[in-house]
């Protein structure tokens, strides 16, 4: 059910107008509750009708407001109240909606640009007329600004620092109506030339293309000759980039997380810091005082090697000594592993907006902590199998294993179950995942960590009444599950123009990357989500948890213990997220073609081509992509298209590809867990010389291989049982993660 123009956008004061005329007219409350029932949604039970009569008995009730607040609780449009209170003949109503929805929407008042210096407060203020009931959403370039300011019309920015500087707009919305008003610009005054950078404040609780430091570089005593290894990370939408700085000097040659000097003298001591910074924010980090002693000889030779924003791979080595040891009375995982599953696109049942942006958007936090994660969207029932099987090779003893599914679900007897997108309309256990199943294997590889994020509904799926034994759970005081929801309750979606979110998660990528213990940072969530009015008393986060030591997600890596595991986790994860090389096709008629790839999620690919070459006889050509196989899914009308919005790709910042000097087409190929042989298609070339009108196509057939999550052939069935060195699902009726899908995601306004 579409909730954009949901009723409860009305105001209180049309809705009081409209109680009023329901309640007194001959044609009134009864007859719209009757009349609404024509959808099962908001059917009203004898029950509810008796309810809304008693509400006479009181000197201040009114039957018709509280048929009205039962409508606005189901999300009930304006539209389909419109033509129910049209199907009932309630003219005086109907004028009354007509009018509010046909009364435009505008920006009186515009926000100002302002200069200010750090440390100030900042108020962008938007005035509008229209109906009762406005939303106003504040946007900072592309991204949204989620600070609870964010949604009044007035935009505080309070302690001003250097990543609030940039241009904002207001967007002032009425159900589907809305404007925009004058962007404003944000410029902060710098402090005079000569004075050394400043520190960056922190990031404001909103903004969710942000930029703040979670790990800051750490003073050092070395001697000469050692290697010297300093670490800044942030946490940044888009990636942060980084510049080091060495005594307030930059230093060109050193643009990566790691700043790595082979081998210091005394010209390296004094003060280093690090600058990380994207196209929006800058932040600075604190000063790490370098001192140079005497030459010694030191047991350790740790080196990590930064390849790039868009490398996860890392690369050690480690001397016989092994890896430096973690720090005394710190937590550390021997590595961090993360499944992530988002399930939108189902068969037999309602269809999902939020889980393909949900995941996309925690894969990118995740790897900032240094986790390996597998994203993938739109399983099906096999898929979602093979899947946690290749999830269970990756993890082994200390490891932090992390799953994350987003998509229909449900709970019965304390067993949660994930439905995958071929469940069929009646599911049950048996064409769905256990959560407690995949629970049980994990503790089998000894993990250091187990958390579970379950944004899915948890009502009782009524066609299952099968008690499921899952397998059993031992004591390891490490386990950490946070449901969106709570038992026999929804979770919501929050629906946008371009990109929609659900709320668990609108809420978790702010608190994520905190370095506080898991279940701290997930109490920090739901006090967030229980202060959002809209799903107030529908939806609210619940944590359960057997942690016994303060871990955290953004505990570090230290790989003493298992290096040889972890070299063949690193494999098997990068066997799953290789994308196919660059390579330019020559075509006879003298025209040469880049073809490129980007990885948007591990099971989707984005293919585009350029045209770098071509000779002066030619007046135009484009190259385009077709002939690909049946087993991957792709949208005909979204494929060779100029930009990656027309393409279908809302996710994949222009960042992620090589800068576009040359136009380019785009095209987006799904469902790569489906391929089954190499992937193959053709290369088509349409040019037009001066001298002719006719089109010419040459065409090329290209081969690329197995593409990232492709490799892993989670089409094919795993073996029922598998060996110790990789513990997987068991596929038998009897003993495997079987869910079923959750009843309804409802959707929130798109006043979030």
């Amino acid at each position: 059910m579409e909730c954009r123009a949901c009723i409860s956008n009305l105001g209180e004061e049309v809705m009081d107008r409209l109680a009023k005329m329901l309640d007194n007219a001959t044609c009134g409350w009864r007859e719209l509750a009757a009349a609404v029932s024509e959808q099962p949604k908001f059917h009203c039970s004898e029950r509810d009708v008796t309810s809304c009569s008693l509400q006479v008995l009181s000197a201040t009730g009114s039957p018709g407001r509280s048929l009205l607040g039962l409508l606005a609780d189901r999300c009930c449009s304006q539209g389909f109240l419109l033509r129910c209170l049209k199907k009932i003949g309630h003219q005086e109503a109907v004028q009354l909606l007509a009018a509010t929805e046909t009364q435009p929407v505008r920006v009186t008042a515009h926000p100002k640009s302002l200069q200010s210096p750090l440390g100030s407060r900042v108020v962008l203020a938007c005035g509008a007329s229209g109906p009762p009931g406005l939303s106003y959403q504040w946007f900072k370039g592309k991204e949204e600004v989620w600070e609870t300011t964010g949604i009044t019309p007035e935009l505080v920015l309070c302690p001003l620092g250097p990543e609030h500087q940039g241009s904002y707009i207001c967007r002032v919305s009425h159900g589907d109506t809305f404007c925009f008003s004058q962007w404003a610009r944000v410029r902060l005054v710098h402090p005079p030339v000569g004075t050394s950078p400043g520190r960056g404040s922190c990031l404001f609780s909103g903004s969710a293309s942000g930029l703040r430091i979670v790990y800051q570089p750490q003073s050092r005593a070395v001697s000469e000759g050692d290697a010297l290894l300093l670490k800044c990370t942030a946490v940044a939408n888009p990636p942060a980039q980084y510049q080091w700085y060495h005594n307030s000097a930059p230093m060109p040659q050193n643009k990566a997380q790691l700043l790595r000097i082979p081998s210091v003298t005394t010209a390296h001591r004094g003060q280093y810091r690090c600058k990380a910074f994207n196209l929006y924010h800058e932040a600075w980090s604190d000063a790490a005082t370098v001192t140079i002693g005497p030459t010694s000889i030191t047991d350790v030779s740790w080196v990590e090697v930064d390849h790039g924003i868009e490398s996860h791979q890392v690369e050690r080595s480690v001397s016989s000594a092994g890896s430096p040891p973690p720090p005394a009375n710190a937590f550390y995982a021997t590595d961090k592993v993360a499944l992530l599953m988002g399930n939108l696109n189902y068969r037999h049942l309602s269809e999902l907006c939020a889980p393909m942006a949900d995941v996309h958007q925690l894969s990118n936090l995740l790897r900032q902590m240094d986790f390996k994660v597998v994203s993938l969207v739109d399983l099906n029932w096999q898929e979602m199998h093979s899947a946690v099987t290749e999830f269970l090779l990756l993890l082994g003893k200390g490891v932090y294993g992390l799953l994350y599914f987003a998509g229909h679900g449900y709970e019965n007897y304390g067993n949660s179950f994930m439905v995958p997108i071929d469940a069929p309309a009646s599911y049950t256990s048996e064409r769905c995942l256990c959560v407690q199943n995949i629970l049980t294997r994990m503790q089998e590889k000894e993990t250091g960590l187990n958390v579970f994020l379950l944004d899915m509904c948890r009502k009782r799926n009524p066609n299952d009444g099968v008690a499921v034994q899952s397998g059993e759970v031992k004591v390891t005081a490490n386990i950490v599950f946070g449901y969106a929801t709570c038992v026999d309750a929804e979770a919501y979606e929050v629906k946008r123009e371009d990109v929609s979110n659900g709320v668990f998660i609108s809420f978790l990528k702010h608190r994520v990357c905190d370095e506080e213990k898991v279940t701290v940072m997930l109490d920090r969530v739901a006090e967030d989500m229980g202060r959002f009015e809209i799903t107030r008393g529908r939806q609210a986060l619940e944590l359960r948890s057997n942690l016994s030591e303060p871990r955290s997600l953004t505990d570090p890596i230290h790989t003493r213990d298992c290096s040889a595991a972890c070299s063949t986790r690193n494999l098997q994860w990068a066997v799953a997220h290789v994308l196919p090389e660059s390579r330019f096709i020559h075509f006879d008629c003298g025209v040469k073609v880049q073809l490129g790839f980007a990885a948007e999620f591990s099971n989707i690919m984005v293919i585009y081509t350029r045209i770098l070459d071509k000779p002066k006889e030619i007046d135009s050509c484009s190259a385009q992509l077709a002939d690909f196989p049946q087993e991957v899914d792709m949208d005909l009308k979204k494929s060779n298209q100029e930009s990656l919005l027309e393409a279908g790709s809302l996710l994949l910042i222009q960042e992620h590809l090589p800068s576009p000097e040359l136009p380019s087409l785009y095209t987006r190929i799904r469902s790569l867990q489906r391929l089954k042989k190499e992937l193959t298609f053709s290369v088509c070339l349409h040019y037009v010389y001066s001298n002719m009108d006719d089109e010419v196509e040459e065409r090329r057939a290209v081969t690329v291989g197995k593409p990232l999550v492709s490799k892993l052939n989670l089409h094919e069935p795993r073996p029922p049982h598998a060996s110790s060195a990789a513990a997987s699902l068991s596929l038998d009726p009897c003993g495997n993660s079987k869910v079923s899908s959750l009843s309804e995601d409802s959707c929130v306004s798109d006043t979030c």
